[in-house]
């Protein structure tokens, strides 16, 4: 007779664990995941960030791998332990925070001054949108400007994707005042910073949907109704191209450069990145050819050289003769004969810069940009303070190529501390931010001895006279409301500062 007790039936099975392999790509395609200058480097196992390298644990390494693979991906605490942890051996979910706060502090020591991972309150950790490339010349450009656009495109649907994830939750019955609050802010930053890259459209179902969030504590069935149609609209919106882009915004006129220089060479490279660095290149090869052109045009800055073996003519003849018609023109000398009786021949006769051959194609533009500029004259200064990057980075972007030097402030209880340290010229102020608004800040500006006549520019996506009543009660100089067109923010911004530049001279 057998035994009914079988003792191997009752031994605990072993738990199958997870196979972790190390996938090996392609040589046709890229180990590297990169944010910004922050690289990964798969096939190394290292860390870089500007080259430098940063070490980290290997769950540290595991954690900013998982998000750099999925940008726009939110994961709970839940679904980090899940990709990372073997069953048997997964910590608690806290201990999730305590190595995400790690990793963020070993990436700020090792250079990276952006935040990399943003905390969605409610529902865990997903990729910042990378930063901004530093804005060039180029950026004056509206094929730039398209770019900008879609280098922001997916960051809308990152906060879709968080609508979408609140909406599963509604219909689920999961409501509750958190999950409101995170659906109303990521409706009232799209709304404000879709009409900007030109989803107007974008902007106004943004808008119906925050209205919709501020009006009811709880939300019917036909709000919800309302609440997923609009989710799947804005879905929708962004699977087209902009309605609007911001033509109207003209880019500086470029300068018009004289370029005087037999170098075919150097012609063919110079008029290549002219456009780049907002200049309209003129190129001549001789003394003859040059006075001709200066007859009829008179540039904003000459490059001259002074040797020219075609002809017996020196540079030095023209640049006496600029000296005494043109006194105010900037002149770069870009000449192979470097000594010191040269520069000194040069100086006297009020050449601006001396640059030696041979030289870079970069060294010459900043050469002539150098000379463009008047150095006594300081960039006046703006400050702008937002929670919503996407407008901090699209202002920055419309406001520095016209001579401005832009501070962007996300954390607006920071706003004393930054004051303090860069002392703007004008500052511009979201009306509605969370833990300090735009007209609590203003009122302290305005209570404040030295700083009770800065200007205020308030920006707003309400059009209520009740709104800019208390805007301009709080002390506002002036309001503009979202979505924002690039050529009214450049024009309220500069005519500002001129006036209150002007004023100051009286």
């Amino acid at each position: 007779m057998t035994n009914p007790y079988n003792p191997e039936l009752f031994l605990p099975r072993a738990i199958p664990q997870k196979t972790i392999t190390q996938n090996y790509p392609n040589p046709s395609q890229s180990s590297k995941l990169t944010w910004g200058k922050l690289c990964l480097d798969q096939m190394s196992g290292k860390v870089t960030y500007d080259q430098q390298v940063i070490r980290l644990t290997a769950t540290e390494y595991n954690l900013l791998e998982l998000f750099l693979q999925h940008p726009n991906r939110i994961f709970s605490r839940r679904a980090i332990l899940d990709q990372l942890w073997e069953f048997d051996n997964a910590p608690i979910e806290h201990a999730v925070t305590t190595h995400i706060k790690d990793l963020r502090k070993k990436l700020k020591a090792g250079g990276l001054a952006e935040e990399i991972l943003e905390t969605v309150y409610g529902m865990g950790y997903r990729l910042q949108t990378p930063p901004t490339p530093k804005v060039t010349p180029a950026t004056k450009d509206i094929t730039n400007i398209c770019q900008v656009i879609q280098h922001f495109r997916h960051s809308f649907n990152q906060q879709i994707e968080v609508l979408e994830q609140v909406k599963v939750s509604l219909l689920a019955g999961n409501w509750h005042e958190e999950l409101q609050q995170i659906a109303k802010n990521e409706a009232h930053k799209l709304a404000g910073s879709m009409g900007i890259f030109g989803y107007l459209e974008g902007s106004r179902l943004a808008k119906a949907l925050e209205h919709l969030l501020s009006q009811h504590k709880t939300l019917t069935k036909n709000d919800i109704a309302q609440f997923c149609q609009l989710v799947a609209a804005l879905q929708q919106e962004l699977t087209k191209l902009p309605t609007v882009l911001p033509t109207e915004l003209q880019a500086l006129p470029n300068h018009r450069i004289l370029v005087i220089d037999d170098d075919a060479l150097l012609k063919e490279s110079l008029l290549t990145q002219a456009s780049s660095w907002g200049m309209e290149m003129n190129i001549v090869p001789d003394l003859a050819a040059a006075r001709s052109y200066l007859t009829a045009i008179t540039p904003e800055a000459v490059v001259l050289d002074l040797s020219f073996p075609a002809t017996q003519e020196d540079g030095l003849t023209l640049l006496q003769e600029l000296a005494n018609q043109l006194p105010d023109l900037p002149i770069v000398v870009f000449t192979g004969r470097d000594s010191l009786a040269e520069r000194l021949a040069v100086s006297n006769l009020g050449g601006r810069l001396f640059l030696s051959k041979p030289a870079t194609i970069e060294q010459i533009f900043l050469a002539i940009t150098h000379v463009l500029h008047k150095p006594p004259t300081p960039e006046p200064k703006v400050l702008i303070v937002d929670d919503d990057p996407l407008i901090l980075a699209e202002f920055s972007t419309l406001l520095t190529p016209w001579g401005l030097k832009v501070t962007t402030l996300p954390e607006p209880e920071q706003f004393w501390a930054v004051l303090m340290d860069i002392s703007p010229d004008l500052v511009v102020l979201d009306l509605e931010m969370p833990i300090v608004n735009g007209l609590e800040l203003c009122r302290v500006l305005r209570q404040d001895v030295k700083w009770r006549d800065l200007l205020i520019l308030m920006v707003t996506s309400y059009t209520d006279m009740e709104f800019l009543q208390q805007a301009f009660a709080a002390g506002a100089d002036d309001f503009i409301t979202k979505p924002v067109l690039g050529p009214e923010l450049v024009t309220r911004v500069i005519s500002r500062i001129e006036r209150a530049g002007r004023r100051k001279k009286i």
